[in-house]
């Protein structure tokens, strides 16, 4: 899978649960017919919200985008469907390599050998990356949700 195709796809599952959280939350707020919807579509968005900053940390180290790119696109997953036009941008501006650069290149620094190893050992790279979204939507789990 290229960078440019692993960041869009998690940028519109991205954007489809927003749209699915705020289902539910039209369900629960403003219909007041079941709360089910925020719980399920709520940990659905947080699991793929932390996806979505974990793929973008990597493409960013990768692609060697300067760290204001690397900002605004984190920043693109809190507003609602955010990501999608960002990644837009992003095809049209500064389009996404057709290949992992970290593949065929030395890392350089200690960021770099870590997407290296993710990117030349895919199934590892894979595992590695469920572990990190998983571990840090524990953490966040543990912090307890926004409103607390």
């Amino acid at each position: 899978m290229t960078p440019a195709l692993l960041f869009r796809r998690v940028a519109i599952a991205e954007a489809i649960t927003w749209a699915l959280l705020l289902t539910g939350m039209f369900l629960k707020y403003v219909t007041e017919t079941t709360e089910l919807g925020v719980r399920v579509f709520g940990m659905l968005h947080g699991v793929v919200f932390v996806a979505y900053g974990v793929v973008t940390l990597v493409v960013a180290v990768d692609q060697r985008w300067r760290p204001g790119r690397t900002l605004v696109a984190l920043a693109c997953a809190v507003p609602p469907f955010a990501t999608v036009p960002f990644d837009r941008w992003l095809e049209r501006r500064h389009p996404l390599a057709d290949s992992w650069r970290l593949r065929a290149t030395d890392p350089a620094g200690p960021l770099e050998r870590v997407v290296a190893w993710l990117v030349r050992s895919p199934a590892q790279g894979v595992a590695a990356g469920l572990v990190a979204v998983a571990a840090l939507t524990g953490l966040a789990l543990l912090v307890g949700p926004p409103t607390s």
